[in-house]
């Protein structure tokens, strides 16, 4: 596997272009191809079968281009796709997952001092109280069900699904602020925000509107994110396998997009910018 071969990185549509900016920020070396399906999202309102076909054909286009490994920046389509992915192809797939776990951690509380590793005892645990905002079939998926699991005996998760944030970005209209914050009210009046410790992000498009969430939420409500932890992930098994870019490879981001409208591109670049 060349270290100079670039990393397919995809998403239903302009989300995972968070992600690949936090890859640009971490990696700066690596040559990223960004391939967004505008053209079918959103992916959260369809079935897992359709959602499946769409990241296969994706995943071929990327292995056609020579990719070293593949990132789904897309939390739906790695709840329906990424155990069959990763059974048909022989590069990495990286896939994209709620941060629960980072969120419910907030709640740990070493004793004495001690962070609990080295044989020191576990941690005490204060119960966290978390929403995980995300498009309806990420929490209506087995993998979402097996992360819930592993952590509301201890804590309380309130799955919250947002699909209209999803079309909100990819209309183009994320600077409207008067649109965003109506439609947040929508979903999270609904709770006593003041008893929110966390709100996970479980949606790359999602990422884009981390500002209005902080507006809308008690100054003392984390907002939580896996795009950190992936990067990270991605850049340990490319390590393991010799496959980091040099330090003096020449990084940088190619777009495409099922659809080839110039409103899309002049979108992708715009958020890519920041």
């Amino acid at each position: 596997m060349a270290s100079t071969a670039p990393i397919g990185v995809f998403d239903s549509g302009l989300g995972g272009v968070s992600v690949a900016r936090r890859i640009m920020r971490d990696l700066p070396h690596e040559r990223v191809l960004y391939f967004g399906d505008s053209a079918n999202a959103p992916y959260g309102t369809k079935t897992p079968a359709q959602v499946r076909d769409l990241s296969f054909a994706i995943v071929e286009r990327f292995v056609q281009q020579g990719a070293k490994a593949v990132v789904i920046a897309c939390n739906t389509a790695t709840s329906a796709a990424v155990n069959d992915l990763r059974d048909a192809y022989d590069i990495p797939i990286i896939g994209m997952e709620p941060a629960l776990k980072v969120a419910c951690d907030r709640g740990d509380r070493p004793h004495d001092g001690h962070d609990g590793g080295d044989g020191e005892p576990p941690a005490d645990h204060i119960p966290q109280r978390v929403i995980v905002a995300a498009t309806p079939l990420t929490l209506r998926e087995h993998k979402f069900a097996a992360l819930m699991a592993r952590f509301e005996a201890d804590n309380t998760i309130l799955p919250q699904p947002c699909p209209e944030l999803v079309e909100i970005v990819e209309q183009g209209r994320l600077a409207d602020r008067e649109l965003v914050m109506r439609t947040l009210h929508g979903y999270f009046d609904r709770y006593d925000l003041t008893g929110v410790d966390a709100v996970v992000l479980g949606c790359t498009h999602f990422v884009f509107y981390r500002d209005y969430f902080r507006e809308l939420l008690p100054s003392s409500t984390a907002i939580v994110d896996g795009h950190a932890g992936t990067v990270r992930h991605l850049a340990v098994v490319l390590e393991s396998l010799g496959a980091l870019a040099s330090d003096d490879a020449i990084g940088g981001v190619e777009i495409a997009n099922s659809d080839p409208s110039a409103r899309i591109a002049t979108l992708a670049r715009d958020l890519l910018a920041g």
